[in-house]
Order: structure tokens, then C-alpha cells, then sequence
């Protein structure tokens, strides 16, 4: 009896490791990719006539959000998705410049946690590939924010072949770890962020462990710089001008059903003259950018489907779920190509497929990848904020389901927390943490019914919103004047109902208020005339 006692218990003594690795197993890995300044009718999914087959397929066989906000600018989105926080609470009010205030220091601060610092005590491995942008002191790098492994671009913009800066005497780093990495001579970041991304992956799999991987690429951020066999496949498809490009993509739109066919296209920006009125050498030159533009995306795209694969051949792509968004809407900004380092970046003359060149496609490429809305990158307009967002993963997202309902990059914590069985801490490294306003998306990736937040908020450089079910109220700097919209009705915000609803208009701003008070919003105007280090 004795002897069959211990045998048994040996069996499961051998066993255990084996049933602890199942048990690790069952936690999904969990892939969260960010594109850079891509506006909402930018891939095939969403309205484009950009070749982007793995994005169409996951938002196919997964959930698309058709309302789904970012923070309007690059830092901010950064440091809100990371965080879980509006992003004042987590200490990128405004961009990376040094201030004095707390909530507007250009970095992470210690009373938040990144998605990687929650989720490693839970059996995560967390890896990051691509751009940063929420601190460039070393001491502020991945790897000292929760992350195992790093790869990527540490400030904002640059070169796609190498650490190029856009401004004079600006430096550039990129890193591998905590160290500063020097490309070789075939280097292009969208696809040097994924041959890393693939690496950690790959080395992963030999732990067994699950994976958090935030993937962000730089693409399609300016400067427009794209391979040239990529650029092949758009050329001349963009001499029909803009008007009917957008026309086309609101039509598509409207047909998959990401705009409801009560919705107005906005009229073309003012910034924009009539197309017919332009030269043919003016002509040929916007149809380049938006070639080149349209290759970044697809390059792009290609090397989420390197991803895919990696995952299918380690058979884990039934077992990890992704989240794909923009950390803002499309960017309308020119550069300027006398500033740039070094000299063979200098030339305004040259076309954007020569790959020396830096160019942007400004207010015309901007309001085309903005289809149907209005204003850019910076504004609270839908134009600023609004995303497309796909979820997919195999036995982990109910296949082609479409949500309208409104959600936010402060919910992308508190959802990879619920996938990873975590929980949010209120203590980290003996700081006290701010508490999330993130809601858990996990039922709505189920196709379940899905409370979501009573109210949104948003706020850059005095830029300001609101919105609250149907409504949305909003103020551009340095107006300052509120203009309400119903978003059923009007999600192109033509409609201002601000002086026929001025009970909604009030209770919108005092809802407004209070948040921006709690979030240690500053007034733009206030913060604006303080001086100090980077102003």
C-alpha cells in the first residue's frame, strides 16, 4: 500500500512541470501594433485601395472598431496606451519637451506601469519592437520601463535607413537593448523592427512562456521613404486627384458598413485647391508621394504577415490574440528638406520614390487618408482622433464582427490584463499607481454585450474634447469656442448644435471640467507662457 503511495506521488512529482507549463500555455500571447500618423481610410479594410491582405483577413475573421479614439498626437497616444491613463497622469501632457510640471515632464513617471511592467509578474515575456517616443534619457529606454528585449527607433521620426534626424544637429538613436545600434547598409526600420520582433519570438519559444509584444512601427510617419519595389505596384494610381479618391473611399466605407449611409462626406480641406487647376508636374508629383505613401503601408502590412506566419510555424497563431490601431490621425505637416542631416537628404527638387529625398504629403495626402472627416493629427476632430482597430485571434475574437460602440487607448491595459488573468497593481516598486479609467474590451471580442464608458476625454496643446454616447463636444486653440455634434447623425462633424442645445453644451463642460481637474490638465494658454528647460 505504502509502495503504491509513493509511486504515485513520484508520478506526479515527474509530472508537475509538465502541467505547470500547460497551465502557462493557456495564456495567450498578446501582439498590440501601432501605426504612425495613418489616417482612418488608410488600409483596404477601412475604405483604401491599398494592397493590405493580412489586415483585411485578421479584421475579416476578427472585430472591427469603427469608433475607436487615440490621444490626436504621437508621445501622448504613446503614453496612454502603454499606461492605461489619460496621458497628463502619466506625465506626457504635451510631447517630450522638459517642464517642470509633473503631468507635462516628456516622459513616464513612476506612478504608472506599462503594459510590460504589469503583465511580467504574471509569466510574461515582453519584447518591443519600433518607436518609442516617451523618454529619451536611457534611464526612461524600454528596458527600464518592464521590457525583456528592445528594438526600435528611441525618438519620434527619422530616416527609414538609418539614424537620419529631420531636424539640424538632432541625433538620432536607435537601440538594441540599452545600447545605441548602428544599421547596416541594407537597414529599413518597418522591416528591421520585424526581423527583430521575429528574433525575440523566436528565442522566446524555447521558454515556454507566453509573450507580450508591442510592435510600432514608424510607418507611415513621415518622411515618405518606401522600397522601390513596393512603390512599383502604386504608381499612376493617383492621377485621378483627390476629390475622387475620397469620394471612392467613402463610397467603400459606406458599403462595408465602418460609415452609416446617413453620414455626409466633409467637403475637401481649404487648404486644398481644386484638382483640375493644378499642372501636370504638380500632378505627377502628388501621385509619387501617395505611391509612396501607399508602399510604406503595404511593406507594412507584409510584415505583420511575417508575424502571422512566425506564430504558425511555432503553432502558437491559435493562442495569441492581436490589436491593431493608429496613434493618430493622418498628419497634414510639411517639412522642411534644407534642415536635414546629412547632405544627401537636402534636395527639395527630388521626386519622394528617390530614396534621399524627405518629404511629407501634407494638408492633400492628409485629407485624403482622413476620408470622411475633418482637420488632422493634433485636433480633437474626428480627423485627430479616430483609429481604425481590429482584434483577431483565432478561438480567442468572434470572427466578422463590427462594433460603433465609442472606446479609447486607455482600454488596451485593462484588456491585456483581463487576456493575461493579471491584475491592474496600486503598488509598483513601492509608488503608488493611478488608477485606470481603461474598460476591459475581452466582451466585446466575444461578440457579448459591452457597458463601455460613460464619457471620453481628450486634450492636446488646448485642443479639447468630450464625448458622451451620441455627443461629442469640441474646441479648437485658440478659439476656444465649443461646438457640439450629434455623432449618429453627423460623425463628420458638419452640424454645430451648440446654440439649439445649450443645456447638452454645459453639462459637457462641466463633465469636461471636472476630468480635466482630477487628470492635471494645465490651460494650454497657462503652461504655454511658463518658461523653462525645452520650452
Amino acid at each position: 500500500m505504502k509502495r503504491n503511495f509513493f509511486n504515485l506521488l513520484a508520478l506526479l512529482i515527474a509530472f508537475l512541470p509538465l502541467a505547470l507549463n500547460a497551465q502557462v500555455k493557456k495564456k495567450p500571447n498578446i501582439i498590440v501594433i501601432l501605426a504612425d500618423d495613418m489616417g482612418y481610410a488608410d488600409i483596404g479594410c477601412f475604405g483604401s485601395e491599398t494592397k493590405t491582405p493580412n489586415l483585411d483577413e485578421m479584421a475579416a475573421k476578427g472585430l472591427k472598431m469603427t469608433q475607436f479614439y487615440n490621444a490626436s498626437r504621437c508621445c501622448p497616444t504613446r503614453a496612454s496606451l502603454l499606461t492605461g491613463l489619460y496621458q497628463h497622469q502619466a506625465g506626457v501632457g504635451d510631447m517630450m519637451n522638459t517642464r517642470k510640471e509633473p503631468a507635462y515632464q516628456g516622459y513616464l513617471n513612476k506612478n504608472c506601469v506599462t503594459i510590460a511592467e504589469a503583465l511580467k509578474p504574471y509569466g510574461y515575456t515582453t519584447l518591443m519592437a519600433g518607436k518609442w517616443h516617451v523618454g529619451q534619457a536611457p534611464e526612461n529606454w524600454p528596458v527600464k520601463r518592464g521590457f525583456d528585449r528592445y528594438f526600435g527607433l528611441i525618438d519620434g521620426a527619422g530616416s527609414y535607413f538609418g539614424p537620419y534626424p529631420y531636424r539640424p544637429k538632432q541625433k538620432l538613436t536607435i537601440a538594441l537593448d540599452d545600447k545605441e545600434y548602428v544599421p547596416g547598409k541594407d537597414y529599413y526600420s518597418t522591416n528591421a523592427y520585424t526581423d527583430y520582433a521575429l528574433k525575440f519570438i523566436d528565442d522566446n519559444s524555447k521558454t515556454k512562456k507566453p509573450f507580450f509584444l508591442y510592435l510600432a512601427y514608424q510607418a507611415p510617419h513621415w518622411p515618405l521613404q518606401a522600397l522601390p519595389k513596393d512603390i512599383a505596384k502604386y504608381k499612376g494610381k493617383y492621377m485621378q486627384g483627390w476629390d475622387k479618391l475620397r469620394e471612392t473611399r467613402f463610397k467603400r466605407m459606406q458599403e462595408m458598413g465602418i460609415i452609416p449611409k446617413n453620414i455626409k462626406l466633409s467637403p475637401r480641406d481649404s487648404n486644398l485647391p481644386e484638382w483640375n487647376s493644378l499642372s501636370q508636374e504638380e500632378k505627377i508629383n502628388w501621385d509619387d508621394k501617395m505611391a509612396v505613401y501607399a508602399a510604406m503601408l503595404d511593406c507594412m502590412d507584409q510584415n505583420i504577415g511575417r508575424i502571422r506566419k512566425k506564430l504558425k510555424d511555432l503553432g502558437e497563431d491559435k493562442n495569441t490574440v492581436f490589436m491593431f490601431l493608429s496613434d493618430n490621425g493622418a498628419s497634414n505637416e510639411t517639412i522642411n528638406p534644407n534642415g536635414f542631416l546629412p547632405d544627401i537628404f537636402q534636395s527639395s527638387k527630388k521626386l519622394a520614390s528617390d530614396p534621399t529625398s524627405f518629404t511629407a504629403y501634407g494638408f492633400e495626402g492628409a485629407n485624403v487618408s482622413n476620408t470622411p472627416f475633418r482637420l488632422f493629427k493634433h485636433w480633437e476632430y474626428e480627423g485627430g482622433t479616430a483609429t481604425p482597430f481590429i482584434a483577431y485571434g483565432p478561438n480567442l475574437v468572434k470572427p466578422n464582427t463590427t462594433s460603433h460602440q465609442p472606446a479609447h487607448i486607455i482600454d488596451v491595459m485593462t484588456t491585456c490584463l483581463n487576456l493575461a488573468g493579471a491584475k491592474y497593481p496600486a503598488i509598483y516598486k513601492d509608488q503608488q499607481i493611478k488608477q485606470t479609467a481603461g474598460v476591459n474590451l475581452v466582451p466585446l471580442f466575444k461578440g457579448q454585450k459591452w457597458a463601455g464608458h460613460n464619457a471620453l476625454f481628450f486634450e492636446h496643446e488646448g485642443n479639447r474634447a468630450v464625448r458622451q454616447g451620441d455627443w461629442k463636444l469640441v474646441s479648437n486653440y485658440p478659439d476656444n469656442e465649443w461646438h457640439l455634434f450629434n455623432m449618429v447623425n453627423d460623425r463628420t462633424e458638419l452640424n454645430d448644435l451648440s446654440k439649439s442645445q445649450p443645456k447638452k453644451v454645459q453639462e459637457l463642460i462641466t463633465l469636461y471640467n471636472n476630468w480635466a481637474e482630477k487628470s492635471d490638465v494645465i490651460s494650454f494658454e497657462k503652461l504655454a507662457t511658463k518658461k523653462g528647460e525645452g520650452y
